[in-house]
C-alpha cells in the first residue's frame, strides 16, 4: 500500500490542527463587523406573568390565547417583561410585540401544539418564496425593540410534522413526479420566525425538535442571536431542520450558537428563481463567530436561494463535528444572484463530508420545476405557479460565485477535501485559500473555476489522490 501523500504549496510547515496565532481576527474582520447586531433592547422592567391571564402549566392545556393576551398587555402599557410561573405550557402560535421581552426561565418549558390548525396562516416567505404559511411557533413580525432570552426550553415537538412530511413526499408526490413542490406543500411550522422586524434579541434558549427550520430571520435588520442551543435530533432526524436561516436580512449578528441539525447549521438565502429574483433583497453584512457545529448539512451554507445576492458575510472561530460541509454555496441555473465577499476563517472541524463544497446546479429534482401530465395549469395552486414562473431572459437565472476566502481553517476525517463545480457560463472565480490544512480520504475536483489564491495549503489523503481540475485556470493546486 502507497504511503499517504502529502499536497504542499508554499509551505513546509507541519499539519496541526490548532489555530494559527499569526494572524489576529482584529486585523483581518472587516470595517463594518462592528456595526451589526441589535442597537438597542427593550428597557421596561414591569413583569406580566401568563398565569394571571389564565395561563395554565400543566403542559396540556392550550395556552396560546393566555400567552398572546400576556404580550399585548405588556406592549399596551409601554413594555415589558412577559414571564411564566414554573412548568410546561402548551401552545400554538404567538406574536412577540414591541417593546416585549419575552422571557422564560430556566424551570419553564414552551411545548409546541402539534395540531397545524393551532399555527394561524400569514403571509411570509418560505424556502425563497413568498407564500401563505402558517405562523412560526413564536414570532416577531413587523416591530422593533423586542426580545425573547432565558434559560428554558423551547420544545417544538416537531415530530409529527417530520412524519407527515415523509408520508407525502415518498407516498404521494414522488411517485407523480411532484418532489420539487412537496416542502412548500407540507406546511410544516417553524420555531422562531422574526420578519420584516428591527433591534431584536435572541439569547440564551434552548431550542429542541423543530417541525422545519429553527430560527428564520426574514427580511430584517440589527438582529442579535447569542447563546442559542439547538438541538432538533431529538427522538430522531427531522428533514430541513435548519439551525439559523438568515434570509434577505442585513447587519446580523451571530455568536455563541450550538448547533446540532438535520440540514444546514448556519445559513444565509436571499430567495428563489423568479419570485426572488422580483423582491430582489439581498442578505448581506453578516457575521457569525464564536459558534459550534454538530450534526448538519453545512457548517456555513450559502443558498441554495441566492437570488437577491448573498454578499459582506463574515464567520470566524467556529468549531465543528460530524457536519456534512465546512464552507457549502449553492445554487441552481433558475435562481440568479452574485455570493461575494465571503470570509470563513479560524475554523476547526473533524468528521466532515466535504471541505469545500461549491455547486451552482445543486439537486436538480428539488431546484426545478415541471409541471407533470395530466394537471392543469389554471387549477393549481398560486405557489406552484410561482415556482413553475420561467426567468427570462434565461440568462438572468445564471448564479455569479467570486471572492470568497477561507483563512486558518483545519480539517480531519474528511470525506473529500474540495468540490467545486461552476457552469461553462459562469466560472467560480477569486477562492482564496491561506493556512488551509485537511485530511480527508480523497482530494476531489474542480471544474469550472479560475484566478484563486493559494498560501500555506496542505493535503493528506488517505488514497493518495491529487485534485483533478477540468476547464481551470491559475489555479495553483
Amino acid at each position: 500500500m502507497k504511503p499517504p501523500m502529502y499536497i504542499i504549496i508554499l509551505s513546509l510547515s507541519v499539519l496541526l490542527f490548532t489555530f494559527s496565532p499569526v494572524i489576529a481576527q482584529e486585523q483581518i474582520a472587516p470595517d463594518w463587523h462592528t456595526k451589526v447586531g441589535a442597537q438597542s433592547k427593550p428597557s421596561a422592567t414591569k413583569e406580566f406573568f401568563v398565569n394571571d391571564y389564565g395561563g395554565k402549566n400543566d403542559g396540556s392545556t392550550l395556552n396560546t390565547a393566555a400567552i398572546q393576551s400576556a404580550i399585548d398587555s405588556c406592549a399596551k402599557n409601554g413594555g415589558g417583561i412577559v414571564r411564566f410561573q414554573p412548568g410546561s405550557y402548551l401552545t400554538g402560535s404567538i406574536f412577540v410585540k414591541s417593546k416585549v421581552h419575552l422571557y422564560i426561565d430556566s424551570n419553564v418549558t414552551l411545548l409546541g401544539s402539534q395540531i397545524i390548525d393551532d399555527y394561524k396562516v400569514i403571509d411570509t416567505r418560505v424556502a425563497g418564496i413568498e407564500m401563505e404559511w402558517p405562523a412560526a411557533l413564536i414570532n416577531i413580525l413587523d416591530q422593533e425593540n423586542a426580545a425573547i432570552s432565558g434559560k428554558g426550553l423551547i420544545h417544538a415537538q416537531g415530530k409529527p410534522f417530520w412524519e407527515q412530511y415523509w408520508r407525502m413526499r415518498t407516498d404521494e408526490y414522488e411517485p407523480k413526479g411532484l418532489r420539487w413542490i412537496v416542502d412548500y406543500d407540507a406546511r410544516r411550522p417553524r420555531t422562531i420566525l422574526v420578519s420584516n422586524a428591527k433591534n431584536i434579541t435572541l439569547t440564551d434558549l434552548e431550542i429542541q425538535q423543530a417541525g422545519f427550520w429553527t430560527v428564520q430571520i426574514l427580511y430584517s435588520s440589527y438582529v442579535t442571536v447569542d447563546g442559542l442551543t439547538i438541538n432538533n435530533n431529538v427522538d430522531g432526524h427531522g428533514p430541513s431542520t435548519d439551525g439559523i436561516d438568515i434570509d434577505s436580512s442585513s447587519w446580523i449578528l451571530v455568536q455563541n450558537t450550538d448547533i446540532d441539525c438535520n440540514d444546514d447549521n448556519f445559513c444565509i438565502k436571499a430567495g428563489r428563481d423568479a419570485d426572488g429574483l422580483r423582491v430582489n433583497r439581498p442578505a448581506e453584512y453578516i457575521v457569525i463567530r464564536n459558534c459550534f457545529a454538530r450534526r448538519g448539512g453545512g457548517l456555513l451554507t450559502l443558498g441554495s436561494e441566492t437570488s437577491g445576492s448573498i454578499r459582506h458575510v463574515y464567520a470566524s472561530n467556529i468549531q465543528g463535528s460530524g457536519t456534512k460541509n465546512c464552507l457549502n454555496i449553492k445554487s441552481a441555473i433558475t435562481r440568479g444572484g452574485t455570493v461575494e465577499h465571503i470570509v470563513l476563517e479560524n475554523v476547526k472541524m473533524d468528521s466532515v463530508g466535504v471541505a469545500l463544497q461549491v455547486n451552482m446546479n445543486w439537486n436538480p429534482s428539488y431546484s426545478y420545476s415541471k409541471l407533470p401530465e395530466g394537471y392543469n395549469y389554471d387549477d393549481i395552486p398560486e405557489h406552484w405557479k410561482k415556482l413553475l414562473a420561467s426567468v427570462e431572459p434565461a440568462e438572468r437565472g445564471i448564479p455569479i460565485f467570486r471572492d470568497i476566502t477561507m483563512r486558518n481553517v483545519y480539517i480531519k476525517g474528511a470525506n473529500r477535501a474540495i468540490n467545486v463545480e461552476g457552469l461553462p457560463s459562469s466560472w467560480v472565480e477569486r477562492i482564496t485559500l491561506q493556512n488551509v490544512s485537511i485530511e480527508a480520504k480523497e482530494a476531489g475536483k474542480i471544474r469550472y473555476s479560475k484566478n484563486w489564491s493559494v498560501q500555506d495549503f496542505k493535503l493528506q489523503t488517505e488514497d493518495s489522490s491529487i485534485i483533478k481540475k477540468q476547464h481551470t485556470r491559475n489555479i495553483p493546486l
